[in-house]
């Protein structure tokens, strides 16, 4: 029996992060994963998602095993900014950027894996349960290649996305639902100089919600951050108008709504005390999910990794990805580590010693 082939992986990898394909660009990376995987004898279906989000398409594809059982394998194909020209330079057992940009093991790492692993099997002969994978486009910027994912084309009744950091055996069995919140404050412009009692400065109402609202580290399941300021137009006029992007997140959905509405009517008052207008936009970015040790799915990816001498661990995240939408449309889903590090920074890496490992985890949950 053959094991993972260290060089065929890193060599894959490598070619995948050299392809171009932040959030929005992802045709050249669909084409080439389309293109591989049919080779590899998987039936292809390239699945549209609207042009407004995307130049590229989401991969479904099926690879039937004569093993029982079946699993979906997820991996985003973009990657944020900056992803263009990227270098990777492996020295001492790590691949990492040439440090101007990012390195694109978030998501090109799971992807590789789950091929790498695939190949292998192939190559031994090993039988296999039946393999479906869901290649995603435009994750990182709102989850939209899960969220318009042909859901019809999946068969098995569970999936693992291989999307997540720390150490290999972790498997994030809970992650939060987050809200999105956009604020328009609508004051009155007036001359700063000559008469600026008769104005209503809208940074004047936004400081004063801000400075009563509970922001940060919530409590250990719920945070909030405002994230995004835009308005003013020149120093002498009292500002008119103020844009605010703000979001919270929450393990417990209860939690999540409490803490929106807790924001926006500390909005609205301090619009009302003041006299301005106020136009809030609030919407579910995603939904929380939760899934117990004790579920068949996450004792199955346990036994996978004890079986490789990897001890798993089941854990908590404050992050989003694939996996919230997946079980939100009915499909139980874990997110499982690829050993990604310093992910969306220029100092991204990964070793190559956790490439393998997470590859060996593919393998063995398919042929055990």
């Amino acid at each position: 029996m053959t094991k993972i082939n260290q060089e065929r992986l890193v060599e894959h990898f490598i070619e995948l992060v050299k392809i171009d394909s932040e959030s929005g660009n992802e045709k050249a990376m669909a084409e080439t994963l389309a293109e591989q995987l049919g080779q590899m004898g998987f039936e292809v279906t390239k699945l549209p998602v609207p042009e407004h989000i995307t130049n590229g398409f989401n991969i479904y594809g099926k690879l039937a095993g004569s093993q029982e059982g079946s699993i979906v394998f997820s991996s985003h194909m973009d990657t944020v900014t900056p992803g263009n020209g990227i270098e990777p330079v492996i020295e001492d057992g790590i691949i990492r950027s040439k440090g101007d940009t990012i390195l694109g093991g978030d998501d090109k790492s799971g992807i590789a894996a789950v091929m790498e692993a695939v190949r292998t099997i192939q190559e031994n002969g090993e039988a296999h349960k039946t393999i479906e994978v869901a290649f995603t486009v435009y994750e990182e910027l709102g989850l939209e290649g899960a969220k318009h994912f042909d859901m019809s084309k999946i068969e098995s009744q569970q999936a693992i996305v291989l999307d997540s950091g720390g150490p290999i055996g972790t498997i994030i069995t809970t992650a939060p639902g987050q809200q999105s919140l956009k604020i328009t404050i609508k004051g009155k412009p007036a001359h700063a100089g000559l008469a600026p009692e008769t104005g209503i400065n809208a940074l004047t109402v936004a400081s004063d919600a801000i400075s009563q609202m509970n922001l940060s580290r919530i409590d250990e399941e719920t945070t909030a951050n405002i994230g995004v300021v835009r308005g003013g137009q020149a120093t002498n006029i009292v500002m008119p108008e103020l844009y605010i992007e703000a979001e919270a997140r929450s393990l417990n959905d209860d939690k999540l709504a409490k803490q929106v509405e807790h924001m926006v009517s500390t909005f609205e008052a301090a619009a009302e005390k003041h006299g301005a207008g106020i136009e809030i936009e609030s919407t579910r970015s995603y939904n929380a999910y939760q899934i117990a040790d004790s579920d068949l799915h996450v004792v199955a990816i346990k036994a996978a990794f004890e079986a490789n001498g990897v001890e798993p661990v089941t854990k908590p995240t404050g992050g989003g990805s694939d996996a919230n939408i997946f079980n939100e449309k009915g499909l139980k889903t874990v997110n499982l580590s690829t050993g990604m590090a310093k992910v969306h920074t220029t100092e991204e890496f990964i070793a190559i010693a956790d490439l393998i490992a997470i590859s060996e985890f593919v393998r063995t949950y398919l042929t055990r």
